[in-house]
């Protein structure tokens, strides 16, 4: 072997090894792949869909009313829903409407779903306590959310669902 094909060796090795860093840090603490598992969130996200999950979003911005994010729930399992109640905010579902601070909150994203009503009193707070949130999934007939686990932790929070690219047919950018 002559030094011109060692050094190219060299090179190539690292070159790989840089590539395979950048790739296991965006892994750990940018992206993540995940799937959807349940009914909960449609119409919106479907069983079996796969996600991008974008880990890095809440290190740097808030988290906003609308978000769809995933948690953790149990040590072990993770939860999709989507963010309704944001700190400070009071809550509550009269005939089959969500209402914040009082406000009617209109969520064009849902088609004719029964949703019972419910106080944010019934989880024991007037108003959603800093750092927590208020989360339902879309299909609300068939969620486990704030209204059964209670409040998310923002420390619970894992990320922001960012793209939908499984099935191809139903891609999209969130």
């Amino acid at each position: 072997m002559d030094w011109l094909t060692i050094k190219e060796f060299i090179k190539d090795s690292i070159k790989f090894i840089i590539i395979v860093f950048v790739l296991i840090f965006l892994m750990v603490y940018v992206v993540s792949v995940t799937q959807v598992v349940g009914d909960s969130m449609t119409p919106t996200l479907n069983n079996q869909e796969v996600l991008i999950l974008n880990k890095a979003k809440y290190r740097f911005s808030d988290v906003k009313r609308g978000d769809i994010i995933a948690f953790t729930y149990e040590d072990t399992k993770y939860l999709i829903k989507r963010v309704i109640g944001l700190p400070g905010d009071q809550i509550s579902i009269i005939d089959n409407k969500v209402y914040i601070n009082g406000r009617y909150y209109e969520e064009d994203y849902l088609k004719d779903i029964d949703t019972p009503d419910f106080d944010l009193q019934d989880l024991g707070y007037n108003q959603v306590p800093a750092d927590m949130y208020f989360v339902l999934g879309d299909n609300r007939d068939n969620s486990l959310d704030s209204r059964k686990i209670g409040l998310v932790k923002k420390d619970d929070i894992m990320g922001e669902i960012a793209i939908r690219f499984w099935p191809i047919t139903r891609f999209k950018v969130f």
